[in-house]
């Protein structure tokens, strides 16, 4: 079987690293994107160590409009064709709505909405072109359900939903080229502890946590076999929580504030941070988040943390 050109935008870290690995291991080529060139370093040797094929290398941003067609371009000189997209970068922010910064507020719905837009309006005309070819977009449980002090996630995951789904229904008159979208809920990540965060709380990854290994052999899978139309849940309790939003509100309303500041927040006290939001901070790049532990002690500005234990991160 030919090896196929596996584009990863948001390769640095999190679930966007475990796909690259996953793929890297089954020989593919790989093309990797993330914001930071530093990351990018690690992530490549990691996946010629797990047998990836080729491993190219691209530092964009996706949130800047000009930048997927750069990446395309990159990926269309490199091998000529594109087969596999998946789609991990994101970034996330806690706090209320009246508290979050306008500008922290915008660029973590850009990230996930217009990254998305980007990306896939520079990718789908090649599709189209090789009547082949498969984008996949990690959006997310919160693109399903609200939950308070996390409207910022949210909306970016609500809108990246309404693009994806949008683009599942614009794609079918191509039967070859396929748009598909994987769900995960609560991932041992490190984007938990490098989000903006003004909650005075520092965060962490609610219970049922799974490894981003879970969500990248979903991917993997969804590369080998598309499914268009339904969006692949990762996570026990995702269709439980959707299902008490959308059938019990009054319910879901009462006890997911309690229950979000019970398993969501810790008792450490952090002062308010934009976190990786507008600049990645590649020392803390990885696969695996602190859970089920984050670090412990005063949190200070998120300059220091970084230093402290090494926290745009991908998913």
């Amino acid at each position: 079987m030919t090896a196929r050109v596996v584009l990863v935008v948001g390769a640095g870290s999190g679930i966007g690293l475990a796909t690259a690995l996953a793929f890297a291991a089954r020989g593919e080529r790989l093309v990797l994107v993330s914001r930071s060139a530093e990351a990018l370093e690690s992530a490549e040797a990691a996946c010629r160590v797990a047998g990836a094929g080729e491993v190219d290398t691209v530092a964009e941003d996706i949130a800047e409009p000009a930048a997927a067609g750069r990446i395309v371009a990159r990926v269309l000189d490199r091998h000529a064709r594109i087969d596999v997209v998946v789609h991990t970068a994101t970034v996330m922010g806690y706090g209320t709505i009246e508290a979050m910064p306008a500008d922290v507020f915008t660029a973590v719905v850009d990230t996930a909405v217009h990254g998305t837009l980007h990306l896939a309006r520079a990718v789908l005309p090649v599709l189209r072109r090789q009547h082949a070819g498969t984008f996949i977009g990690v959006n997310s449980l919160l693109g399903s359900v609200t939950v308070p002090q996390m409207g910022a996630y949210a909306v970016s995951k609500w809108g990246q939903r309404a693009v994806l789904r949008t683009l599942q229904q614009e794609t079918r008159d191509e039967p070859g080229v396929h748009v598909c979208v994987v769900s995960p809920g609560s991932i041992n990540t490190p984007i938990y502890y490098q989000a903006a965060n003004y909650t005075g709380r520092a965060a962490r990854p609610p219970w049922p946590v799974l490894p981003p290994e879970r969500v990248a052999a979903a991917i993997v899978r969804l590369a080998d076999r598309p499914r268009r139309h339904v969006s692949v849940p990762v996570g026990p309790g995702n269709p439980l929580i959707i299902t008490g939003f959308r059938l019990l509100p009054r319910i879901y309303d009462r006890v997911v504030g309690p229950l979000f500041r019970l398993a969501a927040l810790t008792r450490t006290r952090v002062r308010p941070t934009p976190g990786t939001v507008h600049q990645p901070a590649p020392a803390g790049e990885r696969v695996h988040g602190h859970w089920p532990e984050p670090p412990r002690g005063q949190v200070v500005p998120m300059r220091q943390v970084h230093a402290i234990d090494g926290s745009r991160s991908s998913s």
